[in-house]
């Protein structure tokens, strides 16, 4: 192949009767464009250059002024993958493995942290968490791949993303609805296309509506210059209390399998493709494997009390079914998940060999199982810190569960040696090329190099398939335009709408429509919020707080102060906001001890929990026994569950219309009987809410999960097990069991609920 001399910027490069080549200036970057070819996106200031070879245009991306394989896109991937992970020192793999905890787009440039995470330590996987605007998130991506771009290998950067398309949390949220008439002004909507939470998602019960998230959302991060998804989340959430239930899609394995398949599809498929990637394909890194929600007692994970996931009901396989009969098997042409990330816990007693370590530390979970046993192709990369240091069960740090005493290289190679490829969070390369001197000690030289050559090539793949070795760059104009366009918007709130699942409708309370020439008057009364701590141990201060703003509320009703002059009340609380499962050290605990977690508003003592926890130890503890038998927990929204009541008192027979901002299942029995109306949201914007209210919308949503009759049973329910509560009947009689919900002619038995009940 004769290589000839570069070409640079001339408007038209190359006619002929085979490839027409023009080069465009894009203001930072520079567009190739070829009529039988790649088209190819380079920075002048990177140094690259554009080889002319046989009629076509490639990056020079070494600089050698030559055309290697890995720069030749007419190979196959595998190809080029090979003669890359050949050419790359060893700080350039050890770099490559690693994945950078969060950074901010807020400008369109890069600051020292960045630029060393990706210089000093050679990452090439960069989690992006706030973007200022769309357009200035598109040209910060642009200023990462040039840096990128002037490296020795011009290997670029595989920009990713954990779930951004929903509204705030679990919360609702106000003025998210776009306009139907006009210009199009959502009053902060158009940041990017929003959707319910991942479980708003499953409590849809709707595939199409899952397919088209994919499809906005991966043509959204595409326009940013995201390239990989950390999502979905398949997790079975049989466990009610676990804290990240908002973020699955249900807890029932099937529907699980059916979303995460359906997403995955939609976010990985570039239409027309031959292979199924390509330039609108978005890497799923699907997590956890091998299920995280299976917690004991609830705890999470994120902390030394939550470390064991336990399976007292023998349903470990159950946990297994929305990954490998989901994820890992796709319709289309890009078959599985690209990557996965494995859970935080301890997969406790499931080692054959006794081996009791968290899942990234453990060769039975992801040699034998995931690879071994269900022929997994991707990459493996751990959950966020799970190679840091480690200082207490109750404190946010390191999670190396199972080898808290290793050195941080010993951690590394023990994560390498399981057949793990990356490193979630981590930095300093330094670290991991100990941990390559210790696996040379161990098994040889030769045995080194072709095992970190290994995982660079699977890591390699994933950026080869998504074309960015060709063009990583995109265009600011574009991202504003695309990133929360109206279509992109309406779709989301669309979906919002459908995600609501009404539960309880008596005596037709609902919808609350306004006749012609005469609005209704509602009542919203104060919401109290005490103060406590969040979820990471930080002081949260008490603050009151509409949770419908006013102004909004008055567009559809007339807003009263009082519940006598109102012809009903609108009451928004959240799902209990349950505690962490744990009291730190005090003068009557020295040693702290474990505490249930409550999904009731009120005080709750744990007589029916197990007498002796199924799994524990830990270095910092002197005993292995995590049980909290006859512990009592009040959950901190209590006054919550007061605000039902008292509102239902003041209105007498008036109705009382109450929504419950639903973060994971709860105890109705201290709320629905002082309800007329009950919506079960999971992170919509009120909206969406009050569409339904005013009947401009007709509910459609069912129970992704169980609402248990009381804690008793959720005590003797198996955290491995679905579906194996006794659930709540209300005063209507009806059975708030998974797949119910009701629209306005009464209980929905549609085709959804045939399939999944």
């Amino acid at each position: 192949m004769k290589i000839q001399a570069p070409i640079f910027a001339a408007a038209i490069l190359l006619a002929s009767c085979t490839n027409a080549i023009t080069d465009i200036d894009c203001g930072s970057y520079r567009m190739v464009y070829q009529s039988r070819g790649a088209n190819l996106g380079y920075s002048p200031a990177s140094g690259v250059t554009i080889l002319n070879v046989d009629g076509y245009a490639f990056k020079d991306l070494n600089k050698n002024g030559e055309l290697d394989p890995y720069e030749d896109w007419r190979l196959d991937v595998g190809e080029r993958v090979a003669d890359l992970a050949s050419r790359m020192s060893l700080e350039q793999i050890c770099g490559l493995m690693l994945y950078s905890s969060a950074v901010d787009a807020m400008a369109d440039t890069l600051d020292q942290q960045q630029m060393d995470l990706l210089g000093k330590d050679n990452i090439r996987h960069m989690l992006i968490r706030n973007v200022a605007t769309p357009e200035i998130g598109a040209q910060w991506s642009n200023a990462v791949q040039a840096y990128c771009e002037a490296a020795e290998l011009g290997i670029p950067s595989n920009n990713s993303s954990d779930p951004r398309n929903y509204t705030n949390g679990t919360a609702n949220v106000n003025n998210y609805k776009p306009e139907p008439d006009g210009e199009f002004n959502p009053s902060g909507a158009n940041d990017i296309s929003k959707w319910p939470r991942e479980v708003g998602m499953a409590a849809t019960f709707d595939m199409d509506i899952i397919r088209r998230h994919g499809e906005i959302a991966s043509a959204e991060y595409r326009a940013l210059g995201i390239t990989t998804a950390l999502s979905p989340q398949a997790d079975m959430a049989s466990e009610p209390r676990w804290r990240r239930f908002y973020g699955t899609f249900s807890e029932d394995p099937y529907l699980c399998r059916d979303v995460a398949q359906a997403y995955c599809e939609a976010f990985q498929n570039t239409a027309g493709s031959k292979t199924g990637w390509g330039d609108q394909s978005v890497n799923c890194m699907v997590k956890h494997w091998p299920g995280g929600g299976t917690g004991e007692a609830g705890r999470d994970a994120h902390f030394g009390i939550g470390k064991y996931a336990v399976y007292p009901g023998g349903g470990f396989g159950l946990s297994l079914i929305p990954f490998v009969e989901g994820a890992f098997n796709l319709p289309g042409k890009t078959k599985m998940a690209s990557a996965v990330m494995p859970y935080y816990t301890i997969s406790y007693d499931q080692d054959p060999s006794g081996e009791n370590v968290a899942n990234g530390f453990s060769h039975y979970i992801i040699q034998e199982l995931l690879r071994d046993k269900y022929r997994y192709e991707g990459v493996v990369c751990t959950d966020w810190g799970i190679v840091g240091n480690y200082k207490h069960t109750y404190i946010h740090s390191g999670k190396p569960w199972g080898v808290e005493d290793l050195t941080l290289a010993e951690k590394r190679l023990k994560c390498f040696e399981a057949g793990v490829d990356q490193l979630g969070g981590a930095k300093d390369s330094d670290i991991s090329i100990a941990a390559y001197k210790l696996w040379e000690e161990k098994y040889g030289a030769e045995n080194a190099r072709e095992r970190f050559e290994l995982s660079a090539r699977r890591l390699l793949t994933n950026i080869f398939r998504v074309g960015v070795f060709e063009n990583p760059y995109v265009n600011p104009q574009k991202a504003a335009e695309i990133v929360g366009c109206k279509e992109f918007t309406e779709a989301g709130y669309d979906a919002q709408l459908k995600s609501i699942v009404m539960v309880k409708n008596a005596d037709s309370a609902l919808p609350k429509a306004n006749s012609e020439g005469q609005r209704l008057k509602v009542y919203e009364p104060l919401r109290h919020v005490p103060d406590g701590l969040s979820h990471w141990q930080k002081p949260t201060p008490a603050y009151d707080e509409y949770p419908i703003s006013q102004e909004l509320l008055s567009r559809y009703y007339d807003v009263v102060d009082t519940p006598e002059e109102a012809d009903f009340a609108i009451v928004s609380i959240k799902s209990p906001v349950g505690h962490w499962g744990y009291i730190t050290p005090n003068e009557e605990y020295p040693e702290g001890h474990y505490q249930p977690i409550s999904l009731q508003w009120g005080p709750y003592t744990a007589d029916a929990a197990r007498e002796h926890s199924i799994a524990g130890g830990d270095p910092t503890e002197s005993k292995a026994d995590r049980g909290y038998r006859g512990f009592t927990e009040t959950s901190s929204n209590e006054p919550d569950m007061y605000l039902v009541q008292d509102t239902k008192k003041a209105m007498g027979d008036k109705p009382v219309i109450v929504i419950v901002a639903t973060e994971r299942p709860f105890v109705p029995a201290e709320i629905e009987p002082s309800s007329d109306a009950i919506l079960v949201a999971f992170g919509v914007s009120n909206n969406a809410l009050l569409d339904i209210i005013s009947g401009a919308a007709e509910p459609y949503g069912l129970l992704p999960c169980q609402l248990p009759e009381d804690m008793a049973t959720v005590e003797e329910q198996f955290e491995d097990i679905p579906r194996d509560m006794r659930c709540y009947r209300d005063s209507q009689g009806n059975l708030y069991d998974f797949a119910f919900g009701l629209n306005w002619k009464g209980v929905i038995n549609d085709k959804r609920v045939k399939r999944y009940r």
